[in-house]
């Protein structure tokens, strides 16, 4: 039963629930404003509700975060745009294509091969680090290459041992997101710390804290847009395919295209995700490419919390998010019913 088909009491009963909890929804957010113009009196003083009634406006709380008093705002809001867009972007487009994949072509391969991956990188980089006398991050290069160039010819033998297809891969690419992050945020600080002993600067750097959001959000992307891929009619495709189109056009002229609202909702997510993420920002970054939510975590003195700085930084950081969300609502709503019915 739809909200418009209502009448009488029923609909106003409704329309009163729906004002409840649309009040309950942006009262958080209200807070958040009105303690962002207060004094640290009006904070502690006790709880005020209305601007000139209550309680007298200030701007200092704006005042010290826009100067740089509370640490360096416009370079840490440039960062987090950058690595935002820069990694919301390159995962969707990566993660898209790899959704495609599992939708539109069969995937086999025998999970002794995905085993000789393990041991062959395990053994291989202690190998090289305890019996060859490699460093850590030499070990872990070689290792990884030669696991995976072995793991590939393997797959092309008739191994013994159960199949494993496409429902199994998108398993194994959701289950990345089991893990603690303190657990991958820790393992990429070592990797990283060994990469820059061999000259390839990483911590604290654009290039480390994108590929690690990268990674990051791909479980993600392709659980959306395989969804998303497999709601759109592959008669389309298979009629190109008949005129001889080339794959690569047929994805990038047809597919994209047409599922174009599920990829503005698949980024809006993986954006989000970013741009909200406090973990890895805080392991791999220490002063130029530190986020937002680093900046509104740091936002306390000796004294305690100061409420009135973290209310303001925490508007910054809210507020472009809701921007682009207002911006892309059609598409994103659009999008998100187009993954929602199979």
């Amino acid at each position: 039963m739809s909200v418009r088909t209502l009448k009488g009491k029923r609909r106003w009963i409704a329309l009163g629930g729906c004002l409840v909890w649309l009040a309950i929804t942006f009262f958080p957010l209200y807070w958040v404003l009105i303690t962002s113009f207060k004094t640290p009196i009006a904070v502690v003083g006790g709880p005020t509700y209305l601007p000139f009634v209550d309680f007298e406006p200030s701007l200092t709380a704006w005042r010290e975060l826009l100067s740089g008093q509370r640490g360096q705002f416009f370079n840490t809001f440039l960062a987090s745009t950058i690595i935002g867009l820069s990694a919301s972007v390159l995962a969707t487009g990566i993660g898209a294509m790899a959704a495609y994949a599992l939708v539109r072509f069969t995937f086999r391969f025998r999970l002794l091969s995905a085993l000789i991956f393990v041991v062959i990188a395990f053994g291989g980089f202690l190998l090289g680090r305890n019996v060859l006398g490699f460093g850590q991050g030499i070990s872990l290069i070689y290792a990884f290459i030669a696991a995976l160039a072995l793991a590939v010819l393997s797959s092309r033998f008739r191994l013994p041992g159960p199949e494993l297809g496409n429902n199994d891969i998108v398993f194994w690419f959701v289950s990345q997101r089991m893990f603690p992050p303190i657990v991958a945020a820790f393992a990429l600080y070592l990797m990283y710390t060994e990469m820059g002993k061999l000259g390839f600067k990483l911590v604290d750097s654009y290039i480390g804290l994108t590929f690690a959001y990268i990674a990051f959000s791909l479980p993600i992307v392709i659980w959306l847009m395989r969804d998303f891929f497999e709601a759109l009619p592959v008669e389309v495709e298979e009629a190109a395919m008949v005129d001889n189109v080339p794959t690569w056009r047929i994805f990038f002229g047809i597919v994209l295209p047409m599922s174009k609202p599920g990829l503005i909702a698949t980024f809006m997510i993986t954006l989000a995700f970013v741009w909200n993420e406090f973990l890895f920002a805080l392991f791999l970054t220490n002063s130029r490419w530190q986020t937002l939510p680093i900046l509104v975590a740091g936002q306390n003195s000796q004294r305690g919390d100061e409420w009135w700085a973290i209310s303001a930084a925490a508007l910054v950081a809210i507020i472009p998010m809701m921007v682009m969300a207002v911006l892309l609502s059609r598409l994103m709503r659009s999008g998100l019913l187009l993954g929602a019915i199979k």
